[in-house]
């Protein structure tokens, strides 16, 4: 298996919330990244984050690790959520705020 890969399982199993994203929360580099971002902030949980564009490995092997094609991507607890328009849909009905809150609270037991 490539490093890259082990790279990207370390990354999701040390962090409970976890955005892949283009750019950085303070800066998002695209449209999706920023509505997940502005989503995730909303919950008032910290978060985790690793810019794809910084990471062009990462970039090339996360869809097919996840079978998920696109950015942004929130990982929960070692769970692939999904991308920004389930991230927004989620954070309209609450659903967000619910899982982010019982990730960060079950991080700090």
């Amino acid at each position: 298996m490539s490093n890259t890969i082990e790279t990207i399982k370390d990354q999701i199993s040390s962090n409970d919330i976890l955005l892949y994203m283009k750019g950085n929360p303070r800066a998002p580099q695209c449209g999706f990244s920023s509505q997940a971002v502005q989503a995730l902030m909303s919950c008032g949980e910290r978060f985790a984050f690793v810019n794809i564009l910084d990471n062009p490995d990462i970039r090339a092997e996360l869809p097919k690790y996840a079978n998920w094609p696109t950015f942004p991507q929130l990982w929960v607890k070692g769970e692939l959520v999904g991308g920004c328009d389930i991230i927004v849909e989620m954070a309209n009905n609450g659903e967000l705020q619910t899982l982010i809150k019982e990730a960060a609270d079950s991080s700090e037991d």
